[in-house]
Parts: C-alpha cells; sequence; structure tokens
C-alpha cells in the first residue's frame, strides 16, 4: 500500500472506531481488518499506529480542535496528529491528502481553513501539550479519575500519567505443564525471539521489541501465553497448589485459570465461573493448547444454586473483579475515553455484591484473592475496607508471607499490606491484589 492509502485506511478504521464508542477498539480494529484481508502485516501495523496515536492522543487533540472551533472528524484528528504530534509542516500534511483510488480525498476548503488556523494557533509550541491546558487534559485523563490517581500517586501522579501514555511491552507466561521458564526462553530463542525474565513473576519473559509471537511453535504448541506480569502475579499470590479446590469466580477467557493449573501441575481441580457464555467457550481452545485437564467450567446464570451447594469447600477463591480497567490504560488507550464515573460507580456495586458472594465459597481457613486491573482506591482498598467490615470471619494475610510462599522473586512490588503495581514504578500493568484468609473453625 502507499503511505496515501494507508492514510486512507486509518481514517476509515478511526470512522469505525467512531460508530461503536462503547465498544473495545481492539474488537472493532479486528473486525476492520478480518473484512479486509487483501491488507498485509506492515501495511496493517502502519496504519493501526496511526489510528491509535489518534485514539492515545484523543483527549488532548478535541482540546486543540476546540480551539479552532472544529468538530472533531477522524479527517481533522488525523490532519491535526499530523501536524501537531508528527511534526509535519503544513504543506506535508496537505499533501498527505492527494485524493485518487485508495486514497485520502483532499481536505475540502473548510478543513484547510482550519487547519491554518491551527497551525497558527499553536504559537511555536512543539508537540500537543499546552500551558494553557486543563490538568487532566495536559495528563492525558479524564477529570474524573484526577481525585482517585491523585491519591493513589501523590508525587508521583506526572510520572505515572506519562508512563500509561507509553506502549505497553509483550509479556509471556511460561506454561508449567509443558516446559520451565528457561525452556521457553530456548524455544523462543531458536525461532529467532529473544526474551528476558521478568523481574518479579517466576513464570514470565518479556520481549524487548513486539514480536509476532503467536505465530511461534513455542505458542501454537503451548509452551508459552501472552500475559502481562502483572496479571500472571495476581495468580501467583493466589498460591494455588497441587490437589487444592480452587474457583477462578470472574475467569472470562481463562487467563489466570491457565497459570493456576500451571502452579498445580493439572493436580487438584479448578472450576472457571463467568457470566458470559461467549467468553467461557473462547476459553476451550486455550486450555486445549496449554494442556490443562484439570479445570472445569460453569456458567453463571440468574437462579443458579451452584454457589450454595458449594458453600465453603474451596481453599482458594479467586476473584479478578469487572473494573475500570485504569490499570490497563496504556494497553487500551481507548478505554479512557469509554468508561466515565457512572461506570464507576456501578462497577463498585458490582464488585461488594461479587465478593460477598465469593467469601461463601472459601472454606475455614482458606483464602479469598480480590483483584482488579484498576488503580482507583474506590475499587480497591475501599472495597477491601468495607467487606472486612461486614465479614469480620475473614483478616488480611500478610503480602509478604504470601508473597514468599508462593515464589515471588525479590520483595513484593508494594510498599502496603496489598499489592499494587503500576506502570512507571513496574513497568507492569495497574493492578490491585488483597489476600484475604477466612479463619479457621473452633
Amino acid at each position: 500500500m502507499t503511505p496515501a492509502a494507508r492514510l486512507a485506511a486509518a481514517i476509515d478504521l478511526l470512522d469505525a472506531l467512531e460508530a461503536q464508542p462503547r465498544r473495545p477498539a481492539d474488537a472493532t480494529a479486528n473486525d476492520f481488518f478480518r473484512a479486509r484481508r487483501y491488507i498485509g502485516g506492515g501495511d496493517r501495523r502502519a496504519i493501526n499506529e496511526l489510528a491509535w496515536s489518534v485514539v492515545r492522543q484523543r483527549l488532548r487533540l478535541d482540546w486543540w480542535l476546540a480551539r479552532i472551533r472544529c468538530r472533531p472528524t477522524a479527517r481533522m484528528l488525523v490532519a491535526a496528529e499530523l501536524l501537531l504530534d508528527q511534526g509535519l509542516d503544513l504543506p506535508q500534511v496537505l499533501a498527505s491528502f492527494p485524493g485518487g483510488q485508495y486514497a485520502a480525498e483532499p481536505l475540502s476548503t473548510l478543513e484547510e481553513r482550519l487547519l491554518r488556523q491551527l497551525d497558527a494557533s499553536r504559537g511555536g509550541i512543539e508537540g500537543l501539550v499546552h500551558p494553557e491546558m486543563p490538568e487532566a487534559i495536559r495528563l492525558d485523563l479524564p477529570e474524573w479519575v484526577l481525585p482517585g490517581f491523585r491519591a493513589r500517586f501523590g508525587d508521583r501522579l506526572v510520572e505515572e500519567a506519562a508512563a500509561m501514555e507509553e506502549e505497553a511491552p509483550l509479556d509471556l507466561r511460561a506454561n508449567l505443564l509443558k516446559t520451565t521458564r528457561e525452556e521457553a526462553a530456548a524455544a523462543l530463542a531458536a525461532e529467532g525471539i529473544e526474551t528476558r525474565p521478568t523481574p518479579f513473576s517466576p513464570w514470565g519473559l518479556r520481549l524487548p521489541q513486539r514480536r509476532p509471537v503467536t505465530q511461534t511453535r513455542a505458542f501454537t504448541e503451548g509452551l508459552v501465553e501472552v500475559q502481562d506480569e502483572g496479571s500472571q502475579l495476581i495468580a501467583l499470590l493466589t498460591d494455588a497448589r497441587p490437589g487444592m479446590r480452587v474457583v477462578d469466580l470472574c475467569a472470562g477467557a481463562a487467563g489466570k485459570t491457565l497459570a493456576l493449573a500451571g502452579a498445580m501441575r493439572n493436580r487438584g481441580r479448578i472450576t472457571a465461573c463467568d457470566v458470559s457464555a461467549p467468553r467461557l467457550e473462547g476459553a476451550v481452545k486455550r486450555l486445549r493448547r496449554a494442556g490443562a485437564d484439570n479445570v472445569e467450567r460453569h456458567l453463571l446464570a440468574p437462579g443458579d444454586r451452584w454457589a450454595k451447594r458449594r458453600a465453603g469447600q474451596f481453599d482458594r477463591v479467586l476473584v479478578d473483579a469487572p473494573c475500570t480497567g485504569t490499570g490497563t490504560w496504556r494497553r487500551n488507550p481507548d478505554a479512557r475515553l469509554r468508561t466515565n464515573q457512572n461506570d464507576l460507580a456501578e462497577l463498585c456495586t458490582k464488585q461488594a455484591e461479587i465478593l460477598a458472594g465469593a467469601a461463601d465459597l472459601v472454606r475455614p481457613g482458606g483464602r479469598l484473592v480480590y483483584a482488579t486491573c484498576s488503580l482507583l482506591p474506590d475499587e480497591d482498598e475501599a472495597q477491601i475496607e468495607a467487606f472486612l467490615g461486614r465479614h469480620p470471619d475473614f483478616a488480611p494475610f500478610p503480602l509478604a508471607e504470601a508473597w514468599a510462599e508462593a515464589g515471588g522473586i525479590g520483595a513484593p512490588p508494594a510498599e502496603g499490606p496489598y499489592l499494587v503495581t503500576s506502570p512507571a514504578r513496574h513497568g507492569t500493568d495497574g493492578f490491585f491484589a488483597a489476600v484475604l484468609q477466612r479463619q479457621p473453625e473452633g
């Protein structure tokens, strides 16, 4: 594809994303490229890079376009991105819209005039950040998360916000059912993919640069799974051991379930639960590829008596709760546009309900692990404090002790009683986890 054709495709992709604002962008992009199989891998990466650079900087781009009273269409967002963030001068931007077959149509007279206004309005400022921007826009964060992020990060807020704008690394987890971390690294190296061990997870490998891992034999034969190191640490802290009865209550497509199966060496029993049948069905292929034989799936439905019949039977209950996903915004930059204060309130209510149900499943002396991929205290510490107030038979299990028992590397990445990871400080997505133990009987 020519550069002009790539530009046109990026604009079409942004139009598709705009048409489904509440749907995850990666799902829409997958459908977009599935319908255009003629677009090769290199062109696809170039198109994604441009579209995702717009999505990642959307809050700031909207501010600039509002400054010249311009509606943020896909064409103008791309033009503004090229002009302000990618540093093209105005003639270069105008030349990027040449028209003709497969190329983006030329900018209209009005669009060109607005672009000239935008060029003049930046007043010698390079890049997208302007001193007149509100704090939230400068930090590329929605206004509603600022209080929670400030409470979480304090004087590190600017550093953490900047880290959330960077591209996330590609982390893999060695599947202990088939290999070791060292053997998995050697298998990948034999296929030309170099990795290095992750600093906290004993199972993890990190790629210095993104590579098509899912096309390797190491992946197709189930030696490795794609999983952020922070997510691996949640499974690690669950401390699922051979012979235990374990439930992954919000299993989704079973990423953490697979890690639990590896830790248990296929001995014992894991029940992967979810309210979504498609997500549970999607887990089947992954479980089969990994060789996980000790997993059963259960669809949670209204009126379901499964939980009541199994009260007090599980050694470990993992609640990877639905949340705002603020800890994964560097990986899912569109989520900061799709989530709002109302979503936070609804999710907090749902989290409390799930925690209450999960508590009944834990046997006396067993452990409940509550986790989110959120960095907002309302979804994390506040949920645990409220839960402990309602459930005096549970108490926090010391993080350092849980970390050592589970085989974490070095000291746990946390300063308090709970695990908290963040992009700037730990190089992982942002995760929270609390290990709670139910008091033994008698």
